[in-house]
């Protein structure tokens, strides 16, 4: 029911991440314990010898109260009552709070954490694993996560608020709803994603309380954990940590040493720190604090506190502070048990940047993990694949390059010129020793000339390739539709899609299928055919 192919031969992924895969030796020092199987051994030893009976404690009674308004399956309670436990352990993931999940592959994400958290049980049977959901409730970059794509059409929620994006109420979502509805097709299924949708938002007060309910009725019979970090309990857990960084800003110093070691081994930096690496959060704010002189003001507000005041509103309201990308990380590893953090590779680019400052604060480093990627396949786009006798790995190229090589594949005549340019480049050897031999001033003449003769040769295969394309327009036409139905606007799939355009056609047997395909630790991308 599936295939897989290399990373690398996608084209659709970063060098950081393709030499990650290949463990490359260059990288080896911006990471810890490699994802394999019997490295996470020793990563649960180093994580049970630093996480605390008391962390356990704050966190179950946290997420006990985070459930309350959530009616969470009997696996999901069992996980969240076992946190409590010594030999309990954490597979983490995290997305922000897109409208109706947004892209398709926060489904991968959630699916990666449950496979793995299975996996490993069935390895280390001696040990629990609750897989974890990160909700970014404190992101406050509201026009990243306010709509999602359905049939090529773009469902956007239009607020006002601002802030903290998980605090905003669910005013609007109603009139989403009426403009979504008439886009589905009529089934069962379709219906559920109207109740799904009706119940999460219109029938919530908050953005957290709605993404909580969607992923909950999604995932809940599997014992996925939802966790929101905007708690003012787990937020106490890392005040010592908050306190550090308004006070000697440890993270800029070592965060900016990583980014440019990684710099300097050719790779693409992700984010570069700030000088202090939190928000200060209230009621629709979420802003920068930033040191002046004696002072810590909040970016953009009236704001200011002396060094003592800042540190005052610290001991009394940690909720009140807001880790940024760069933070945010170890707020997660001080708060859960956690062995592995599987994300995308955008995530795991400033993953690699942070090793260094997680080891100043103590605190150990997850294993990383990238997540599953997957193309979704059709029973009718597999009968177009296999009619077009077609190589699924070929529909990666980018589309030029595709129409090329399959115009080659099933000409008639021969595009290719190599043969010519190297019997020229022959000729050309015989005429650049007779010019040695008789007056050397012809070389300039001899190599002015070949360069003039490939160049008619390059042009004449280029004339001769646009020709065949013309007489094979219908076929090329059929394999780039197809293309563009796999991969809209020439990008993968899952970066695109809603997970409502393929649950409406297949059901809860959607996850089902995915959960039974998707390997996490087995690092190639996925194409799954439904």
């Amino acid at each position: 029911m599936a295939d897989c192919i290399a990373y690398r031969n996608t084209n659709y992924f970063s060098d950081l991440m393709l030499d990650y895969l290949e463990e490359k030796e260059n990288l080896r020092k911006f990471y810890g314990q490699f994802p394999k199987l019997e490295n996470f051994k020793t990563q649960i030893e180093q994580k049970k010898s630093s996480f605390s009976t008391e962390q356990r404690k704050v966190l179950v009674q946290a997420l006990q109260q985070q459930y309350q308004s959530v009616e969470a399956s009997a696996l999901t309670q069992e996980n969240i009552t076992a946190l409590a436990e010594q030999n309990t352990f954490t597979v983490t993931t995290g997305h922000q709070l897109n409208l109706f999940t947004g892209p398709l592959y926060f489904l991968y994400k959630i699916i990666s954490a449950i496979n793995l958290a299975e996996e490993l049980k069935a390895n280390y049977p001696d040990h629990h694993f609750v897989p974890v959901y990160w909700m970014a409730s404190e992101d406050h970059d509201f026009e990243e996560i306010n709509y999602f794509n359905f049939k090529d059409q773009k469902v956007q929620w239009s607020s006002n608020q601002a802030g903290a994006v998980g605090k905003f109420n669910t005013d609007g979502l109603a009139e989403v709803l009426k403009e979504f509805k008439p886009h589905l097709n009529e089934s069962d299924a379709s219906e559920e994603l109207v109740q799904l949708f009706e119940k999460a938002y219109v029938k919530h007060n908050t953005l957290t309380e709605a993404t909580r309910y969607i992923a909950n009725q999604l995932f809940a019979e599997y014992g996925l954990v939802i966790i929101d970090g905007d708690d003012q309990d787990l937020k106490t857990l890392f005040k010592p940590f908050v306190k550090e960084e308004l006070l000697q800003q440890t993270s800029s110093e070592k965060v900016a040493s990583s980014a440019e070691q990684l710099a300097a081994e050719g790779y693409k930096v992700q984010v570069n720190p700030r000088e202090i690496n939190l928000f200060y959060l209230a009621e629709g704010i979420r802003e920068r604090i930033i040191k002046e002189e004696d002072f810590y003001i909040v970016h953009e507000t009236d704001l200011r506190f002396t060094e003592a005041e800042i540190l005052e509103e610290l001991e009394n309201h940690p909720e009140r502070f807001s880790p940024n990308v760069i933070m945010r990380p170890l707020y997660q590893e001080v708060i859960l048990p956690n062995l592995c953090y599987i994300g995308g590779g955008g995530e795991m680019a400033y993953w690699f940047e942070l090793k260094d400052y997680f080891e100043s604060q103590q605190i150990p480093f997850p294993i990383l993990l990238l997540r599953n990627s997957a193309l979704l396949v059709s029973a009718k786009q597999k009968k177009k694949v296999e009619n077009l006798e077609v190589n699924v790995e070929d529909l990666f190229l980018k589309q030029s390059d595709l129409r090329t090589k399959r115009t080659q594949e099933i000409s008639e005549i021969d595009i290719d010129f190599s043969p010519q340019k190297k019997h020229l480049e022959q000729q050309f050897k015989d005429l650049y020793l007779l010019a040695e031999k008789t007056d050397k001033s012809f070389v300039g003449a001899v190599a002015a000339q070949e360069q003039k003769q490939i160049n008619g040769l390059q042009h004449l295969e280029k004339r001769l390739l646009k020709a065949q394309k013309r007489k094979l327009k219908d076929e090329l036409e059929r394999l780039t539709n197809l293309q563009d139905q796999l991969f809209p606007k020439q990008s993968l799939q899952e970066r695109n899609r809603n997970f409502s355009e393929f649950y409406e056609i297949y059901g809860k047997e959607l996850i089902q299928q995915l959960k039974q395909e998707l390997k996490p630790l087995q690092q190639e991308f996925s194409i799954i055919y439904l």
